[in-house]
């Protein structure tokens, strides 16, 4: 794994697709960038001195492949750190990052027929390790992602990025207000008791599909979740 490292780092994107969501994209000031696909950073707003410890900061995945000398990650403004982040962060503002934190795809798990679920944001981590050449080596792969609305899907370059990485996978969104959320019951009917789960998004949504899956048979070794936050 790669060693957790310090970087100066400069803001040189903003964007604000839809109200309290925003993708901001970082190039290091000192040196490239190190990590693995689906691992994540540790975000400080005040500067860093050694004398004092590192400051507040707050964890988010990095969306961005590490084959890129730029991260990127989405948030949403939900409490006083994002809110501090969305008035603060603008194209040329400098920050402090720790990173890398993680093992997502890191743990020993097959390849083949494995299974991603995304509510939302949590697709973030998945979409580094889509965009990386290494993904190729997944057979078959099938992602189910849920967005409240249309208007929160600002993912869809990303998955013509995914569908020319890896050809074979198969990708489902569903809008919650036409077809309501992602129902792990019927994600386990399009599956086999072999298949290998990822599953990222909102802590509740992670526990109750977790859950389902063992009762179903499902090993707890196959099932692999985003849940740092």
């Amino acid at each position: 794994m790669s060693q957790v490292k310090k970087y100066k780092a400069e803001v040189i994107s903003v964007l604000n697709p839809i109200e309290n969501i925003y993708t901001v994209e970082f190039r290091s000031l000192f040196g490239r960038f190190k990590y693995l696909p689906g691992q994540f950073l540790h975000l400080a707003l005040e500067e860093y001195d050694p004398s004092f410890g590192w400051p507040e900061s707050r964890c988010f995945s990095m969306q961005s492949s590490p084959s890129m000398e730029t991260i990127s990650i989405t948030y949403s403004v939900k409490g006083r750190f994002t809110s501090l982040m969305s008035s603060k962060l603008m194209i040329g503002s400098i920050v402090d990052l720790k990173l890398p934190f993680g093992e997502l795809f890191q743990q020993d798990h097959s390849r083949d027929n494995v299974v991603f679920i995304a509510g939302g944001t949590g697709i973030t981590p998945f979409l580094s390790a889509f965009t990386d050449p290494s993904f190729l080596k997944y057979n078959f792969p099938r992602l189910y992602i849920g967005f409240r609305m249309k208007d929160f899907n600002i993912y869809e370059k990303y998955f013509e990025e995914i569908r020319i990485v890896n050809p074979t996978i198969i990708i489902k969104v569903q809008y919650q207000d036409v077809e309501g959320i992602l129902d792990i019951e019927s994600i386990f009917k399009e599956s086999k008791l072999s298949d290998t789960y990822f599953i990222s998004g909102p802590q509740i949504m992670i526990s109750t599909f977790r859950q389902y899956l063992l009762q179903q048979g499902i090993l707890k070794n196959n099932i692999f979740s985003d849940d740092w936050a």
